[in-house]
């Protein structure tokens, strides 16, 4: 007997977190080679695909299942946590040199500003306002940080707290230096998939003194269903040195003022 044919493979909630695995780690992937890496029938694999895909871990199409976003799905929180994490490292280095101490910086719950919540350890004093768990988790226990969490309903597939609750709270306040990303870019605006996102990062834009976009090549010249803002309406986009050179164009013929790290 095979590591493959052990019974403890055969139980469906361990093979669907091994589905999950595998798919998180390729991107995409078809049925039929899933459901023969498995060894188990192709009604079985369709039948553990539609559990993963109410979990909100993958999509489902034609013959397959994909963890990678469209215009109108974001990517799971674990899969973009894997995504471009060199990139992102470099953005979340300039953006650390533009915190001071005594500032109020709001980050959103992008996969992109967690590595800058990173780089937080020695930022003190510092107020640290965002609705993504994994930071509020990261910066928890971080002395000389004051952690402001913003509530609402909690949304699994972006491990975050969204909707009106979460809205209103923000609103409330007033910050220093704002921190997003976004999963889309395309000629002069940002775009996101799903409008809760939407409507969470549009009222951090607005009350915020500064705010800056972080966004990796993989992101640019992307579409998603819905517009977020302007590019102008960041005071600085931050890019990787693979962004196209169209793109850039693009940004410089609009005003847009950005930097590659």
């Amino acid at each position: 007997m095979t590591a493959t044919d052990t019974p403890e493979r055969g139980r469906p909630a361990q093979r669907q977190a091994e589905i999950a695995e595998h798919v998180l780690q390729h991107g995409s992937v078809s049925a039929n080679d899933l459901a023969e890496m498995f060894h188990v029938s192709l009604m079985t694999i369709h039948r553990d695909l539609d559990e993963l895909e109410r979990q909100g871990v993958v999509r489902k199409y034609r013959g397959g299942v994909s963890a990678q976003p469209s215009s109108v799905f974001e990517s799971n929180v674990s899969y973009r946590l894997r995504a471009a994490k060199e990139e992102k490292l470099a953005l979340a280095r300039r953006a650390r040199t533009l915190i001071e101490p005594g500032m109020a910086v709001m980050l959103d719950d992008s996969t992109t500003t967690l590595e800058v919540a990173k780089l937080l350890e020695d930022a003190g004093p510092l107020t640290v306002i965002t609705n993504f768990l994994e930071t509020i988790k990261l910066l928890s226990g971080v002395q000389g940080l004051r952690l402001l969490a913003l509530g609402g309903e909690y949304y699994p597939t972006h491990d975050s707290f969204l909707g009106v609750p979460c809205v209103e709270a923000i609103e409330s306040l007033r910050v220093d230096l704002l921190f997003a990303s976004t999963s889309a870019v395309s000629g002069r605006y940002a775009y996101h998939q799903e409008q809760e996102i939407v409507l969470v990062k549009r009222a951090m834009i607005k009350v915020a003194q500064r705010s800056v976009l972080m966004v990796d090549h993989t992101k640019l010249g992307r579409a998603a269903l819905h517009r977020l803002a302007p590019l102008r309406d960041f005071d600085l986009v931050l890019t990787d040195g693979k962004a196209p050179e169209g793109t850039l164009q693009e940004m410089r013929e609009n005003g847009v003022r950005y930097e590659i790290t």
